[in-house]
């Protein structure tokens, strides 16, 4: 059952990591402010996983190159899922980039089925769905949501980072069912590294060639970056978690409960505005997580 605090953290570190970025994406652009992200928890991640190491001692088992590539595929995907929810951002606010973002739920439920063979039981399906219809309320803001709606530029890029996030957890799992260990734990924090590693080189050196201007800014704001680094890190260890010890759907279901944690960084942390319709949505969104929690225990 580690699964489940696991994602219950993984939802509070990134609805608290993604307000941070927020700001930090108005002194850097789309590019740098997901670089930061990755350059700064690197060594989060590599301190988590030394802990991991000295405390438990376990085997560490051979690394095979479809790992590295499922790992590559999943930090591939990850930056992108990331730079559209930076860009969602730019066309409304938090609340609406974060929750178009979280429709991962009923993709992850869609591709794990095709790809990973992952079935989920009735109820567990029913709560996701609930949990979506609650997120696209509080997408519309009170207003009745139209299929113009879906095609304006922060909707295509909050499902299109969806999408990316889905794709990560999907490379994410395949990635760990390669190690030869049982120790679902362990697994989890060498592809988080990996992922780590992989992300900073390929997100830095797009910056280092395309927007090498950004640099000194990504350094300079060392201190809410290293923040977000920090949030990331500890984000990604505890998904990562998840993914390796539950089914993704189940584990992403459970994690719209980030929506709710969303919209109290968004009043007590960027001071945005309450919006029409939350209320239900956010009712909606804690029964669908309840409903989807029940049916997979």
């Amino acid at each position: 059952m580690i699964w489940l605090p696991a994602t219950l953290l993984a939802a509070l570190f990134q609805a608290w990591r993604t307000a941070v970025q927020q700001r930090v994406r108005a002194e850097l652009s789309v590019n740098a402010a997901g670089l930061v992200r990755y350059l700064y928890g690197l060594p989060v991640g590599l301190f988590l996983l030394g802990l991991y190491l000295v405390w438990r001692n376990p085997e560490i088992p051979a690394i095979p190159l479809p790992f590295l590539a499922f790992c590559a595929a999943a930090g591939f995907a990850q930056v992108i899922g990331t730079n559209l929810l930076l860009m969602a951002f730019g066309y409304r606010n938090y609340v609406a980039g974060t929750a178009f973002a979280k429709t991962e739920a009923i993709q992850g439920a869609l591709i794990a089925f095709v790809l990973l063979g992952e079935t989920l039981s009735w109820l567990t399906t029913c709560g996701i769905a609930v949990s979506v219809a609650g997120v696209m309320i509080v997408a519309a803001g009170g207003q009745r949501l139209r299929l113009s709606d879906m095609i304006q530029p922060a909707a295509l890029c909050g499902l299109g980072a969806g999408l990316g996030f889905t794709m990560t957890s999907i490379f994410v799992k395949s990635a760990s069912l390669e190690l030869a260990t049982s120790d679902k734990l362990l697994a989890a924090l060498l592809a988080l590294v990996v992922v780590q590693a992989w992300q900073t080189f390929m997100q830095g050196s797009y910056v280092a060639l395309r927007e090498k201007e950004q640099l000194p800014r990504v350094i300079a704001t060392w201190r809410t970056s290293g923040q977000v680094g920090l949030l990331a890190a500890l984000g990604s260890a505890c998904w990562f978690t998840g993914f390796a010890t539950a089914p993704v759907a189940l584990v992403r279901a459970v994690g719209q409960i980030e929506v709710i944690l969303t919209l109290g960084f968004s009043r007590f942390y960027l001071n945005e505005g309450r919006k029409p319709g939350e209320v239900l949505g956010l009712l909606l969104v804690g029964v669908g997580v309840a409903l989807a929690l029940i049916g997979g225990l």
